[in-house]
């Protein structure tokens, strides 16, 4: 297993992938939060900030990049820390810190906010983003996550969720999963996209793509490394005091998406969640998706995004 401290090096065709519909997407690296991000990039106009889940890295919102520049929005995907072509640091795979590396990456792009968009762990992570920085999101969206606190009870409370997300307690072992991820060239990968979605899976090109990513050195640890964070922090001090520092709400407009069949996250999970937010809060539920609704149902998922980041008024 390569050194989790060793710097990216891979092949730039691995992650800086173009676009047929995006001729104009740039690729490049920002520093921030004392680390370097690679970003996606792509239109003008207000930013919006995507932030990827386990296992993907920032192409899983191809779509959206497009649909947001043709929108008249900055759409700007990023590969979080220890993903795609971002830095693989040795530490810093707590949600706090990452929420700050997302944060930074608003700062570093020059902007005085963004409207953050978070599905799977980004989600997590734009929840953390949102209540400690608040000033800096414009506006929330989440998919396929619910709030900390509420992943937090449900996890420890709810049979049937910690059943759900039965891999995040295999993460716990010691080097297995990173070899179970990475063996016969990221099948593993393949077999949990292909369960966690809907009735349509991805084709065998998708899935091909992100195995490859998957593969590149060091990923599949610093992959696990958040999940990690966030079972054995469960009953630590630093969890405990994170969990508090959740209870500060969300105050911003907030969107909520869910597939409903995601054998991940249960409905009942997430839709617990508004109770976190003190602003104007919009649930939308999709039926027939699973995990992955972005990618599922390109065109519906980047239509309620799009008309909601619109609306003057979000909590109609």
């Amino acid at each position: 297993m390569t050194d989790p401290a060793t710097p990216s090096a891979q092949p730039p065709s691995v992650v800086r992938l173009d676009l047929p519909d995006a001729p104009g997407l740039v690729h490049r690296d920002v520093a921030a939060n004392g680390a370097r991000f690679h970003i996606a990039e792509l239109g003008d106009g207000p930013l919006v900030l995507l932030l990827h889940g386990f296992p993907q890295f920032w192409w899983t919102w191809r779509h959206q990049l497009t649909a947001l520049a043709d929108a008249g929005f900055r759409a700007v995907a990023m590969d979080l820390r220890g993903v795609g072509g971002s830095d693989r640091t040795p530490r810093g795979y707590d949600p706090a810190n990452l929420a700050l590396d997302i944060t930074g990456v608003v700062r570093s792009l020059g902007e005085p906010d963004a409207a953050l968009v978070g599905h799977d762990l980004g989600g997590y992570l734009a929840w953390t983003a949102a209540a400690m920085r608040p000033k800096l999101v414009r506006r929330l969206a989440v998919s396929s996550m619910p709030h900390p606190r509420r992943w937090r009870s449900s996890m420890l409370a709810d049979a049937r969720q910690t059943a759900a997300q039965s891999h995040i307690w295999g993460f716990q072992r010691p080097w297995i999963p990173e070899r179970q991820l990475t063996a016969d060239d990221g099948a593993m990968v393949a077999r949990l996209i292909t369960e966690w979605s809907g009735p349509q899976p991805p084709d065998e090109k998708t899935l091909e793509t992100y195995r490859r990513a998957m593969c590149i050195p060091s990923t599949a640890h610093c992959s696990i490394e958040p999940y990690r964070w966030m079972v054995r922090s469960l009953a630590r001090p630093d969890g405990i005091q994170f969990n508090r520092r959740m209870k500060r709400p969300v105050r911003v407009p907030t969107l909520h998406l869910h597939g409903s069949l995601d054998p991940v996250v249960r409905t009942r999970s997430a839709a617990g969640s508004g109770q976190y937010v003190e602003a104007p809060y919009r649930w939308r539920l999709f039926d027939g998706l699973g995990h992955f609704p972005h990618e599922e149902d390109p065109v519906t998922f980047s239509t309620e995004l799009i008309n909601w980041l619109k609306d003057p008024e979000p909590d109609r």
